[in-house]
């Protein structure tokens, strides 16, 4: 998996419904017929994203502060970080604080855009998205949006949307890029760190960057 695939991941996957979002905060009612289902969503959303990344490319690229704003702003809209996080955690996070769990979801949010946010500047936002299918999870969990991005003379790159509800908004807690899950990982990544040290601990490792939350999978 390339660091194209992450930041096609972070700017499509995560941000599948920031628009939905802000109708929703500025007309409610209206909002509910205008979000529509999670597919169109993940459709409209993720088509505006790659076209404002496009429009904007000379503008980030002088100024990588606006581009850090511009995906911190939409991350943190749409992106259920305190719910992905308690599933990263896995069995370290059962019963813990919620404000410990808090501070390992903004750390490792935080790891990831420092990380990868500047090389959404790098790929090809001429992509095309289709979706495939809608899907409910197992016991009432929300959604999968099963999709691919089209892209010229390379194969179809398919993209899962994990969302639930909450507070009355789709949001997404995983995105599964080749059948990879994002979820998975880092769970995988970080329990040998969690088993030998608190979440607080590994949280505030991330944050200073003595750990780094590594999306990418050979």
């Amino acid at each position: 998996m390339t660091r194209s695939l992450i930041a096609i991941a972070l700017a499509a996957g995560l941000l599948a419904g920031t628009a939905a979002l802000v109708h929703a905060q500025q007309a409610p009612a209206a909002a509910a017929q205008a979000q529509g289902t999670p597919s169109r969503l993940v459709l409209d959303n993720t088509t505006r994203i790659l076209g404002e990344l496009e429009s904007r490319r000379a503008e980030f690229g002088r100024d990588r502060s606006k581009l850090e704003a511009f995906v911190q702003r939409e991350f943190d809209t749409m992106f259920d970080r305190d719910y992905a996080a308690r599933q990263v955690l896995g069995r370290h996070g059962r019963g813990a604080d919620d404000a410990d769990v808090k501070l390992f979801a903004d750390a490792l949010a935080e790891n990831l855009l420092r990380r990868y946010g500047n090389s959404l500047l790098d790929f090809n936002t001429r992509l095309r998205v289709r979706i495939k299918s809608e899907s409910a999870l197992p016991r009432g969990l929300g959604v999968k949006v099963s999709s691919e991005l089209l892209r010229q003379g390379g194969d179809p790159i398919p993209v899962d949307y994990l969302m639930r509800q909450s507070g009355g908004n789709w949001k997404v807690f995983d995105v599964q890029v080749e059948g990879v899950s994002f979820i998975s990982t880092f769970r995988r990544q970080f329990d040998g760190e969690l088993q030998n040290k608190s979440i607080r601990q590994v949280a505030n490792e991330l944050r200073a960057g003595r750990l780094q939350a590594d999306a990418a999978v050979d």
